[in-house]
């Protein structure tokens, strides 16, 4: 995870509409923002391939960033696109869970 504060686009082309702008925010190199960056890279490529971008907000660098979506925990995810915008926090592990909040998945 050494791309911070940097958008991640693989595979992916910002402006589609169908495309996924997703924001996680973490606080430095931890093991559980390490877990979540990885979850959420396994996650997006088995449900979402091909339309997603990920940008890394290291909180450490910029804590006044974590005003702007009112960030209270790291790490927490922040789906910015499609609306309406959703917040998971924590490492992103329990997969079900994370799929229902994005609404990838029904409950």
């Amino acid at each position: 995870m050494k791309k911070t504060e940097k958008t991640i686009q693989e595979e992916t082309t910002l402006g589609k509409p169908d495309t996924w702008e997703l924001r996680l925010y973490v606080a430095g190199q931890t093991p559980k923002s390490v877990t979540a960056f990885n979850n959420l890279k396994k996650l997006c490529e088995a449900h979402l391939k091909g339309k997603y971008s990920i940008e890394i907000v290291d909180l450490l660098k910029n804590p006044t960033l974590a005003k702007g979506d009112q960030i209270l925990a790291v790490p927490t995810l922040v789906r910015k696109l499609p609306e309406p915008i959703r917040k998971i926090i924590g490492d992103l592990s329990h997969t079900e869970r994370v799929l229902i909040g994005l609404d990838l998945r029904p409950m």
